[in-house]
């Protein structure tokens, strides 16, 4: 508080004792100072228009900036991968992890497989089926020309007819000749009739009995050969034998089928191809150098593998797998 006293005196005597000097230092400042030029403080109209581009120039490239790191972003999120967890897979303790003593490839292929044929030589009139079609036992796979089986079905049943209307007729004329025998057999111990006539009455009777016995054994054999010929009309026919898939469609409308090989390549042995899936086994090739190390109760792993290479039709009977042997 002194020291701000001491200040305050001595700037009151520097006042008091120079006014003259700083009246004469005012007057030589106003004299000397230049004058303002207020002109120079003006701003043009070119650096107004300047400022103004220039703005909006950092207005625009800002809004640019900002929605190109937008656009960035929400295609960030949309091509971003899901986080995979990795796991570590161990193997398993157990009868399975020990090591295979023989690894191999081969095929799970259907125990039950068959190629179905005709048993006749006959031309194909009709085919309903395809390759992989499921088919049932006892369904109709395809049907033969049996004009001449009918016809023959026909002959052999008219000649059962005719062999059963002869016995009826021979029955009637023993049923006769038995009455005539009876009559001659009375008048013959009357005395009336001789010998004579009641031996041609016994042989007649005798004689129709033999008719009627013969016409029989043709009535039997008329209806064996209706057998035949039904069982050849129905040979025409060539039914599933077990339910399956059909693998391969080998004969089409209008060929030549037969049992037998016989025509050339012009007559065809097979009409499909069927196998039963629900019996399978796996075939696997072993090389006869490792085939001691195959033992009866070996355990086994198998690996189904791909059927890229394979047509549709045989993927139902043949499918690659992988096959691992270990010990027992």
């Amino acid at each position: 508080m002194s020291c701000l006293r001491m200040g305050y005196h001595i700037l009151s005597l520097r006042m008091e004792f120079s006014p003259e000097g700083d009246q004469a230092q005012k007057m030589a400042t106003k004299e000397n100072a230049p004058a303002h030029d207020l002109g120079s403080l003006r701003i043009h109209e070119g650096q107004r228009n300047s400022g103004k581009v220039g703005k909006g120039l950092a207005i625009f490239f800002g809004i640019l900036i900002i929605l190109a790191g937008a656009g960035a972003g929400v295609y960030g999120l949309l091509e971003s991968k899901p986080a995979v967890e990795v796991a570590v897979a161990r193997k398993a303790a157990g009868p399975g992890s020990r090591e295979a003593l023989l690894n191999a490839t081969g095929y799970v292929t259907p125990r039950q497989r068959a190629t179905i044929a005709a048993k006749i030589t006959g031309r194909v009139t009709g085919v309903f089926f395809d390759e992989g079609t499921h088919v049932h036992q006892g369904q109709l796979l395809a049907t033969l020309d049996d004009a001449d089986a009918k016809r023959a079905l026909e002959s052999a049943g008219a000649d059962r007819d005719s062999s059963r209307a002869a016995i009826a007729d021979y029955e009637v004329q023993l049923k006769n000749a038995r009455i005539v025998l009876y009559r001659t057999q009375e008048l013959q111990k009357a005395g009336v009739q001789p010998q004579e006539q009641l031996d041609n009455a016994t042989t007649s009777v005798q004689s129709l009995q033999a008719k009627i016995d013969l016409a029989k054994a043709q009535a039997n054999a008329a209806e064996a050969r209706t057998a035949e010929a039904q069982q050849a009309v129905d040979n025409c026919t060539i039914r599933a034998p077990f339910d399956g898939i059909v693998v391969s469609k080998d004969a089409q409308v209008g060929e030549m089928v037969s049992p037998i090989s016989a025509g050339g390549g012009f007559t065809r042995t097979g009409i499909a191809t069927i196998v039963n899936m629900n019996s399978n086994e796996i075939e696997v090739d072993v090389n006869e150098a490792y085939i001691t190390r195959v033992k009866p109760g070996q355990q086994v792993t198998a690996i189904r593998g791909l059927l890229g290479g394979l047509p549709p039709a045989m993927r139902a009977a043949w499918r690659p797998v992988a096959v691992a042997l270990r010990e027992l």
